[in-house]
């Protein structure tokens, strides 16, 4: 059965069970702190566990596009050294909220597999619960009852929490559950080996298939558990290990999932596939990783070197690198493999379609960058290397190795090889001690301690008043304390609010909230798992008294003001660049915006000027708002309403419309275009491939820009003593570039003498014609005159000492035969430099070091000449 049937009848079968099927939302999560990526089908369903946000239908199923490569569930290093484990992967899943619960999961599941997949049962197992002293959890007899009017008991087993108790993070929704596994093995083996000795023993042939999870508590920060309000069903099927079932295969990479990728791959290296071990690792790891860099992009995460954006570069490199290494890719390969993933899987996932240019051009940058990364990194361990050698040592040192991979971008398994090859070892255990030390740096400074929340009144969500109103009257409806790098502070939750919660790109709402005459300040508003979260240094002495909460009118009018904007800008720059651009990211602040959008070159000056009039004539046009907050879906589409990328959307939307341009929203706006009074576009840059930015100002902002520029030019006038100023800094250009080419002329003359003079009182002397000294001139200079020096004398061994600031500077130049004889001025050069208490490096005839020890100069030019004799006279 080919994938995209097996898929299509998952969603057919539980469509018939009363199922309502919903999209994939997208892999990049951006309304959850606790969250980089969607990485189980359930995130998306994760506040209707909660009781955080309203059911919309009490049993859904979907495929959701899921990434495992951070945190607790992480899967990346096993990635292509086995047949089954992904960072990018597919969960065809079911789900019940508050309605069915284990019986009907179990049953459905069983007549999934059994009569629509077919699948033969005697290879099945199921395991359930055994349950916990140590939460109070009891084995989960329920299920087990219920596996037992399809299985024997000996094909039932009782698992530990480790396997058989389902938890997202460490904190949220959790549950027993019940895992069925599938038994690949061949007759001969299983009769030697029951499959049941098999479960949950990492062997690639007995493999789980399907998880269903019960949810029934919810675990706290304190690590107790609570019941939920309600039990629901989640459960999980990985869609890439049922195709390898019901292909016959032995591997998920065998399958039609991987393997047109796969045939991709091997007639660009020219490599057959099942021959050698180490290239079809390779091949694995690129037709896995191409699959999450594509529709983490797609879902409109960049690859970048934070956070989210760290780790798709991180997958990106490992592809890349693997590449390198074992299939001899010396150029971009991997973006040439998209069009066929988009081919593939286009038609399900249609941001893929609508985003192939940009994940091209994205991916062809990364590895570009990357590809020059590798190749500085090898020209410096390959240096790293010959030190040691020189020093007669047979080990990089795990500093050495954590600086190429730190500093550099080196991948340590690439130092391992690479040092391998040549015949030195790499000190692991120190590498990994450095490694580990940085983590424990990163953790302590991010530590974040947060306590339970304190309910004060149910609710089942907290409404939004503040697109009508900056002041109202709201309860506490919970609180807990947040303790990071050693102060705390309190998140409040509210039944209503008026204000706004950081989202969508613009920033949180800040104001105060009053009750019995005590005052809070809201310094901050953010939005988490559905909630608007206000942040205050002080927790109210009445908690449950009725507070008039009020948003700082001015910030707000200002953040409207420029969130319009954005939308003005993203219109405008549609009408002059092309229908191409997206918007790919903002931030919209009181004291100005910035606008990220997919663009392949550089904005010119004109289109800029063009995009800046056409926003301040619609601001000019003082078009009102138009709002519609409980539009359809459907009715928005047929709008033409911008719709984002990595956007997840739900049946009602709400539509914002400024003249022309119609978005959908759920920012605050102006009410008439007017009001943003001028906008100003102050800079335009590149922040990625394919992505451009623009920042800009309005209004008052907009004025004290223009203000500054007007000062600046008043005080150049009064500079020159002339209100025509281009010409007149064009004229001192002119003079400057001649004065600047007559002291090159002079410096040029000034070498050329002192290397005239040296030459003539350099007579040879034991096979070397050697000028040791120091010099007062700049550095510059003196490379200038070793280089000069060189051009003469092939057996030149010039070392020169300056000293510029406090810095001393060695400078090591050899002429060709005193190379030739083996003499290496770069490994002098670090020798030499430690009387300097410096470093350097370079090239065999040509090196310099710097250093913090001017006083040690003379005895660093003596340490240098004296090496260079011992090793002419060996």
């Amino acid at each position: 059965m080919e994938s995209n049937k097996i898929r299509e009848a998952f969603l057919k079968f539980f469509e018939s069970k009363g199922h309502v099927v919903v999209p994939s939302a997208p892999m990049v999560v951006k309304n959850d702190p606790t969250l980089m990526f969607t990485n189980a089908g359930m995130n998306q369903f994760k506040d209707m566990f909660l009781g955080n946000a309203p059911i919309k239908a009490p049993r859904v199923c979907d495929t959701q596009k899921c990434l495992r490569v951070s945190g607790k569930h992480n899967d990346l290093e096993e990635v292509g050294h086995d047949t089954y484990h992904h960072t990018m992967f597919e969960m065809l899943g079911n789900w019940s909220f508050g309605d069915y619960f284990k019986k009907e999961a179990i049953e459905w599941a069983w007549e999934l597999l059994t009569e629509v997949y077919k699948l033969p049962k005697e290879r099945m197992y199921a395991t359930v619960f055994e349950g916990s002293e140590e939460d109070g959890v009891p084995f989960d007899q329920e299920a087990y009852d219920f596996w037992l009017r399809f299985l024997p008991a000996d094909h039932i087993i009782r698992g530990n929490k480790k396997d058989n108790f389902w938890e997202m993070g460490d904190t949220g929704p959790c549950g027993p559950c019940s895992e069925i596994h599938f038994d690949l093995r061949d007759e001969a083996e299983i009769a030697l080996i029951p499959g049941r000795e098999m479960v949950n023993k990492d062997h690639p042939q007995v493999i789980e298939i399907w998880n269903n999870v019960f949810m029934q508590f919810n675990r706290k920060a304190n690590g107790s558990l609570e019941p939920l309000p309600k039990n629901h069903v989640d459960t999980g099927m990985g869609f890439e290990r049922l195709c390898m079932i019901l292909q016959g295969k032995k591997s998920n990479y065998d399958t039609d999932v991987f393997q047109p990728t796969i045939k991709r791959l091997a007639d660009m290296c020219g490599k057959q596939y099942g021959v050698d071990e180490k290239c079809d690792v390779a091949m694995r790891v690129i037709a896995d990783h191409l699959r999450a860099i594509a529709f983490s992009i797609a879902d409109g995460q960049l690859p970048s070197n934070v956070k989210a954006g760290y780790v798709i570069r991180r997958i990106l490199r490992r592809a890349v690198r693997y590449g390198y290494t074992y299939l001899g890719f010396n150029e971009p390969f991997i973006c040439w493999l998209v069009a066929g993933l988009v081919e593939q899987m286009g038609d399900q996932f249609p941001e893929l379609r609508a985003q192939q240019t940009l994940i091209e051009k994205v991916i062809s940058e990364e590895e570009n960058s990357f590809l020059r990364t590798l190749a500085t990194g090898i020209n410096l361990l390959d240096d790293v290397i010959r030190r040691a050698k020189a020093e007669g040592k047979s080990q990089i040192s795990g500093r050495d190795a954590f600086l190429l991979y730190d500093t550099y971008g080196f991948p340590i398994d690439l130092t391992d090889l690479i040092a391998h090859e040549q015949g030195v070892e790499v000190d692991l255990p120190a590498f990994e001690k450095e490694l580990q030390a940085q983590k424990e740096r990163s953790r302590n400074a991010a530590a974040v301690a947060t306590d339970d929340w304190v309910e004060v009144m149910a609710i089942d969500q907290s409404i939004f008043t503040g697109y009508d109103t900056l002041v109202d009257e709201v309860r506490i409806a919970r609180y807990r304390r947040v303790t990071t790098k050693g102060k705390s502070y309190y998140q409040i939750v509210f039944d209503h609010t008026p204000f706004y919660g950081n989202s969508g790109g613009q920033v949180g709402d800040v104001g105060t909230i009053e009750a019995d005459g005590e005052r809070v300040a809201i310094t901050d508003t953010q939005k988490e798992n559905g909630l608007t979260i206000h942040i205050t240094d002080t927790l109210p002495s009445n908690v449950e008294a009725t507070f008039r909460a009020e948003v700082n009118a001015e910030k707000r009018q200002a953040s409207a003001n420029n969130h319009t904007a954005t939308h003005l800008l993203h219109a405008a720059l549609r009408k002059v660049l092309g229908t191409h651009v997206e918007q790919k990211g903002s931030m919209v602040s009181p004291m100005g915006l910035r606008f990220d959008f997919s663009h392949f070159q550089k904005v010119t000056n004109e289109q800029l000027r063009e995009v800046e009039q056409l926003v301040n004539a619609a601001i000019r046009a003082n078009s009102p708002l138009d709002e519609r907050r409980e539009c359809p879906i459907d009715e928005a589409r047929e709008a033409g309403a911008m719709m984002l990328f990595g956007e997840k959307y739900g049946d009602k939307v709400r539509m914002v419309r400024f003249g022309e341009s119609v978005e959908l929203c759920g920012g605050t706006h102006t009410s008439a275009t007017g009001n943003i009074g001028v906008f100003k576009i102050m800079t335009e840059s590149a922040i990625s491939a394919g992505v451009r930015r623009i920042e800009a100002v309005t209004g008052v902002g907009a004025e004290k820009v223009l203000y500054a520029a007007e000062d600046t030019i008043r005080q150049i006038e009064e500079f020159f003593h002339n209100s025509k100023i281009v010409p007149a800094i064009q004229r001192l250009i002119e003079s400057n570039d001649a004065l600047s080419h007559e002291v090159e002329q002079m410096r040029r003359e000034q070498i050329s003498a002192m290397a005239e003079k040296l030459a003539k009182a350099c007579p040879e002397t034991n096979g070397m014609q050697l000028i040791a000294r120091t010099v007062d001139r700049p550095t510059e200079f003196v490379k200038d005159l070793a280089y000069n020096l060189r051009a003469t004398m092939p057996r030149l061994v010039f070392v020169a000492g300056s000293v510029a600031g406090g810095k001393a500077t060695l400078t090591i130049m050899l002429g060709d035969e005193i190379v030739a004889a083996g003499v290496n001025a770069s490994q002098v050069v670090r020798t030499a430099a430690k009387e300097i208490n410096g470093g350097g490096g370079g090239q065999p005839f040509f090196a310099t070091a710097g250093g913090k020890n001017p006083e040690g100069m003379q005895k660093a030019i003596d340490v240098a000449v004296e090496l260079i004799k011992n090793e002419l006279n060996k």
